[in-house]
């Protein structure tokens, strides 16, 4: 009967018939290597949240502001990516970014919000 392989490194494994790798190295890398494709996606997305959060908190250095689509399309926000809706009574829906948020106006102008 063959010797079962580390799953990582291919290497004939000694010790435990239930062992899967030769060492802690490579347990992590098949792990790493495993997981590479799910965890891109989630950096890439905390990325653009994190580079929109950046833009809004540069522009709305108070806790409130007012800027164009033009400004904020500049410096590279993309209105795809927010982490949560606010609907106010009146029914007028504001999109933020954690505690960052705009609420869109007309004419392409934005006010811009700070929650506490």
């Amino acid at each position: 009967m063959e010797k079962p392989k580390c799953l990582s490194c291919e290497e004939p494994l000694s010790g435990r018939i239930d062992k899967k790798f030769c060492s802690d190295y490579c347990r992590s890398t098949y792990n790493n290597r495993l997981n590479s494709e799910s965890r891109k996606i989630v950096r890439n997305v905390n990325n653009k949240l994190k580079k929109n959060y950046r833009i809004l908190q540069s522009i709305n250095t108070d806790q409130k502001t007012k800027t164009t689509r033009d400004k904020l399309l500049e410096k590279g926000f993309n209105f795809t990516y927010f982490t949560n809706l606010y609907t106010t009574k009146s029914g007028r829906v504001y999109y933020f970014i954690y505690d960052q948020g705009y609420l869109p106006l007309e004419e392409d102008y934005y006010a811009l919000v700070k929650r506490d």
